[in-house]
């Protein structure tokens, strides 16, 4: 059992998952950005590998990869921040990006740092489920990694069960078709769309992501599943922002509102 695993062993419901670009907005900051998130009271920080071609990415998290990568990031470098804050946390953490990062780096070489520096989990949107299955599985499984595929609204119930037979950690629901960042608020589709997951009973916890970004649809995104994540309006309040730390713990306490945790 990884702490992702244990996470949820221990903490079934609104669980609070923060996206942030690695070395966004400067090169240094992803030390500070996840050591102040564990103090807020995130519980899962799900790191974003700067990529040139993003797939699933809105603008605002576009762009702060491109800023993130004008700085000098590169995934050496991030492997080494991740080393740093793995001496002092101990919070369960996950590097989000692309299946090409990974094997222009190495498959193997980038799966084995991850396991050695302390990432607990990889989210590859564009990982085929039968490549993850035929080429990686029993690798992840032995360096005990966990992996979240993601679902949508058009993902049909055959896939989706497979999906969860393969997930390791907890499900992606992915809260609409739309990218990240580009839509608020929370529709009566998407709450059919919830139900409709519920009533398939899967094996593992699930997170709404996509058009998370307050304390209302938060509040909303935990009574249909384990929790969410919020990524795109953490970026926009990191870029406006004269003091990280304090802002920082702005956004989490704007986002737990009245939330029982």
């Amino acid at each position: 059992m990884n702490r992702i695993e244990q996470l949820f062993k221990n903490k079934g419901k609104n669980i609070l998952n923060i996206y942030f670009t690695g070395g966004y907005p400067n090169l240094n900051d992803t030390e500070t950005i996840i050591l102040e998130l564990e103090k807020a009271g995130a519980d899962l920080i799900e790191i974003g590998m700067p990529y040139s071609d993003p797939l699933a990415d809105g603008p605002t998290i576009q762009e702060s990869g491109t800023a993130a990568l004008k700085n000098g990031m590169t995934l050496d470098l991030l492997f080494q921040q991740v080393a740093v804050v793995r001496k002092q946390s101990n919070i369960p953490l996950i590097m989000m990006g692309y299946f090409n990062q990974m094997m222009q780096y190495g498959d193997m070489a980038f799966l084995e740092k991850c396991a050695e520096y302390g990432i607990d989990g990889l989210i590859l949107p564009d990982m085929p489920l039968y490549v993850y299955e035929e080429k990686y599985k029993a690798t992840f499984e032995k360096l005990n990694i966990g992996i979240s595929f993601l679902i949508t609204p058009q993902t049909s119930n055959e896939r989706i069960k497979k999906i969860d037979e393969l997930s390791k950690g907890f499900i992606y629901m992915v809260s609409s078709s739309a990218i990240t960042g580009a839509k608020k608020g929370i529709s009566e589709a998407q709450l059919d769309y919830f139900n409709r997951i519920n009533g398939l009973q899967l094996q593992n916890p699930r997170l709404i992501g996509f058009g998370i970004s307050d304390h209302e649809t938060f509040s909303t995104a935990c009574q249909y599943a384990n929790g969410a994540i919020i990524g795109s309006a953490f970026i926009r309040a990191l870029k406006a922002s004269n003091n990280i730390t304090q802002t920082i713990h702005n956004f989490i306490e704007m986002v737990k509102g009245k939330v029982t945790v």
